[in-house]
């Protein structure tokens, strides 16, 4: 019992974990709520995109000096804005358009981080994360855009619902459709920024979707996911963190790992939806 208790207590001794259990902590939460959406609505080409596609704000940040977050902020809202605007102009698929723009927007980082002759050393975190680099800064500002997504998910819950599982009701309702599909794009957008220390953009979309879709064979209502999608994220996020310190892996792999891990459990052993349920059901 002390040797576990002392396993759990090790790791905060150090200033820079606590930093990164904190952060990991509403990376899990925030991801976990907004990937809902996206797993209900099949968005996760979306997010995978996005999460590349922010490259070229974060070479613009690298080359200015300025905080690497904050030019993956500006840079994915206004691709989540383009990719929104292109599909919903008529002449070409939302996929399509998302592609296009994914191309694009990561050659141009590329392109930029190309130039930088460090580049392959410092921003290798951005690629896998590097969650025991989180500053008080970036701290900070995870803290501000978690709370600004969950405050929006928070007030506009049932008109997002609305859109999301009955557009012709929302058209009935009247309620602005494109205004809120650009919110929840840009809700998408801001979830992958605050992701970006902990998870880097290679592994961003698995918590976008995984803790989401372990909830989904879990529950059946949209708040009942969100919030058992944001305790699995929530642990996943921890455990894993734990997992890179004994073990010594990489954060954001660590973090993935374990998550995929909760979701293989509920895959198998969620009541009526699990493989092994169906199974015993059949056999009955």
């Amino acid at each position: 019992m002390t040797d576990l208790f002392e396993s759990v207590v090790q790791p905060l001794r150090y200033p820079f974990i606590i930093r990164g259990l904190w952060a990991s902590f509403m990376v899990g939460t925030v991801c976990a709520v907004v990937g809902a959406y996206v797993v209900l609505r099949g968005m996760a080409f979306f997010g995978d995109a996005l999460a590349h596609a922010i490259l070229p704000g974060i070479a613009v940040a690298y080359l200015l000096n300025v905080n690497l977050l904050v030019g993956a902020l500006v840079m994915g809202l206004l691709t989540a804005l383009g990719i929104g605007y292109l599909s919903r102009r008529g002449q070409i698929k939302e996929d399509t358009a998302i592609g296009v723009i994914f191309a694009a927007c990561f050659a141009l980082g590329v392109a930029l981080l190309s130039t930088v002759r460090s580049y392959s050393v410092d921003l290798t975190h951005i690629l896998f994360g590097n969650v025991l680099g989180v500053s008080d800064a970036d701290l900070w500002l995870i803290a501000g855009l978690g709370v600004v997504v969950l405050a929006v998910v928070i007030l506009l819950y049932k008109e997002l619902l609305v859109i999301s599982f009955d557009p012709v009701l929302a058209a009935t309702l009247r309620l602005p459709q494109n205004t809120l599909h650009y919110l929840l794009l840009m809700l998408i957008a801001l979830t992958t920024v605050i992701s970006l220390q902990t998870v880097g953009v290679a592994l961003m979309v698995a918590m976008l979707v995984t803790p989401a879709a372990t909830a989904y064979l879990l529950t059946r209502r949209l708040w009942h996911m969100m919030i058992v999608g944001a305790a699995i994220g929530a642990i996943s996020s921890v455990a894993g963190l734990y997992l890179s310190f004994y073990a010594n892996l990489a954060s954001g792999a660590a973090v993935v790992l374990v998550c995929t891990a909760f979701f293989l459990l509920a895959f198998l052993f969620a009541p009526r939806r699990g493989v092994v349920w169906v199974r015993m059901r059949h056999r009955r």
